[in-house]
């Protein structure tokens, strides 16, 4: 830093005195004229700067016929004058703690403590990825149209952070819902689906969670809820939709090219019941495969082969029979 950029200001002194002092410091000593002539500025000021400065104890007059000027040695005299500034501001601070402890007692906690709004189409995307690359141990996600395509795609997570997502059926069949969860899945998310999601929400940390202000027009902005009540209560219905969703693996999905024929009968009685279950939660044939990565098709003969094994004629009648039957029960997804 240049010295006549030095915030002389913070000492308490001003400019002036502060040019005076630096010529004092590169001297023996000065006469009045010469402080003036060095600092550009007349006598009287110069003679005003000089006493500021001995009053602050930053220099000291040396008697004589001709009066002269000598600097303090600047480490004592500049460290105690620093350390009574910063006596002087501690005793500021702790004034301005008092008086916001005060403010809070009788306005309460700010609105932007609680919840952030957040407006324009660039705040969203924004302060989703900062949230959850911020996040270190959970992240839960109810997920449902319109998705928002690359929301995470380079997110830099936490390698011990768990996800957990729940998406609606009847929006999981564009390559945009897929690719997020086969995303999510890879990280080592757990996926349910479920027939209707309330509200798209997701929970960081359980310390802030994300959701839309209106429901049905998410693009109209979104919330950032930071309230523990809040948190807590949007916590607590990410784990009642979880409850009743359906466990989904994308792990198994196959080569297309590989015939579901070829599956021994264990495999085939498995895919059964990984259809079955998919189908019962309102999952449309289409959505399956793309899940599966067979075709649709296939996904019909499983679910006729069932019913014939059931005696069901409905996909209804299909669903309820397979129920009772504890076919729909036979996961690992804890």
């Amino acid at each position: 830093m240049d010295e006549s950029d030095i915030p002389w200001s913070v000492a308490g002194l001003d400019p002036l005195a502060g040019r005076v002092l630096e010529h004092l410091m590169a001297v023996r000593s000065a006469d009045r004229d010469e402080v003036a002539s060095a600092a550009g500025v007349s006598p009287a000021e110069a003679e005003r700067a000089l006493a500021l400065l001995a009053d602050s104890a930053l220099a000291s007059r040396i008697a004589g016929a001709e009066p002269r000027w000598a600097a303090a040695p600047p480490r004592p005299s500049l460290g105690a004058l620093l350390a009574r500034r910063r006596a002087e501001l501690a005793r500021v601070e702790e004034l301005a703690e008092r008086l916001y402890e005060a403010h809070e007692a009788v306005s309460g906690p700010r609105a932007t403590d609680v919840v952030e709004v957040l407006t324009s189409e660039d705040e969203v995307p924004a302060r989703y990825h900062q949230l959850l690359t911020e996040s270190s141990f959970e992240v839960l996600h109810l997920a449902k149209p319109p998705y928002v395509a690359g929301a995470s795609a380079s997110a830099e997570l936490n390698p011990g952070l768990r996800m957990r997502s729940v998406y609606e059926t009847d929006g999981f069949t564009d390559a945009v819902s897929l690719m997020t969860a086969l995303r999510g899945s890879g990280r080592g998310g757990r996926l349910r689906l479920t027939s209707q999601i309330p509200v798209k929400l997701v929970v960081f940390d359980r310390a802030a969670a994300l959701l839309p202000i209106w429901g049905d027009r998410p693009s109209s902005g979104s919330l950032v809820v930071h309230s523990p009540a809040l948190v807590t209560a949007l916590v607590a219905l990410f784990e009642n939709v979880w409850e009743r969703a359906e466990p989904v693996s994308l792990t198994r999905r196959r080569d297309p090219s590989d015939a579901d024929d070829d599956l021994p009968a264990s495999g085939r009685d498995l895919r059964t019941r990984e259809i079955l279950r998919m189908m019962a939660v309102g999952m449309k044939d289409e959505t399956i495969a793309r899940i599966l990565n067979i075709s649709r098709r296939t996904v019909q003969q499983h679910i006729s082969d069932a019913g014939s094994l059931l005696g069901a004629r409905t996909r209804f009648q299909i669903a309820v029979l397979a129920t009772k039957r504890g076919w729909l029960t036979d996961h690992d997804d804890g």
